[in-house]
């Protein structure tokens, strides 16, 4: 399997102009399954399954999943700071220097995947509730001083959902993995 497609399962992630309501349902929807999809797929594996790059040079499924939950926790707070804030300049992260810290290469996987759940149980909560003028609010990402409209993150992090599961799904349909 080719490189790209491998750190792509789904391909690039792609903004729109704008996004509809029934998008913006779907999106939630998309974040709101994540934790249950990776409990139900790595249910049952062990250390070594864990312990496994999802591609060459790769993070192991236990950095991917801890990533996804650190990443999970930065997006909920940015919403917040979105929705308190006038335009907020966010606090990015060195997410691969994350990924390399101790717990990320050691700790169980469970704790990441019931941090998930419930970081996300808020975080769907509060999604569900935004009206159409908070999912016009925005943050400013200072690594590339992007302006980030809410209804854009959202469709951001329903790709990053799906993106990552597919590393672990995909790495487990390789090898035969039940």
């Amino acid at each position: 399997m080719e490189l790209e497609q491998l750190r792509f399962p789904i391909g690039r992630f792609t903004p729109k102009e704008s996004y509809t309501p029934a998008e913006i349902k779907t999106n939630i929807q998309i974040i709101s399954a994540l934790p249950s999809k990776f409990i139900n797929l790595l249910g049952g594996w062990d250390n070594d399954k864990y312990n496994t790059p999802y591609r060459p040079d790769g993070w192991t499924v236990r950095q991917l999943v801890h990533h996804v939950a650190d990443s999970h926790m930065n997006a909920y707070t940015r919403f917040r700071l979105a929705l308190t804030e006038d335009n907020p300049t966010i606090k990015p992260y060195e997410e691969a220097l994350w990924a390399e810290l101790p717990d990320a290469k050691e700790a169980p996987v469970e704790l990441s995947l019931q941090l998930m759940r419930y970081i996300h149980l808020r975080w769907v909560l509060l999604l569900n509730s935004l009206s159409d003028d908070d999912l016009a609010r925005t943050y400013v990402h200072p690594a590339n001083q992007s302006v980030n409209r809410l209804d854009a993150v959202i469709a951001n992090y329903a790709w990053h959902s799906e993106h990552h599961y597919q590393h672990a799904f995909q790495l487990a349909a390789r090898n035969n993995w039940s």
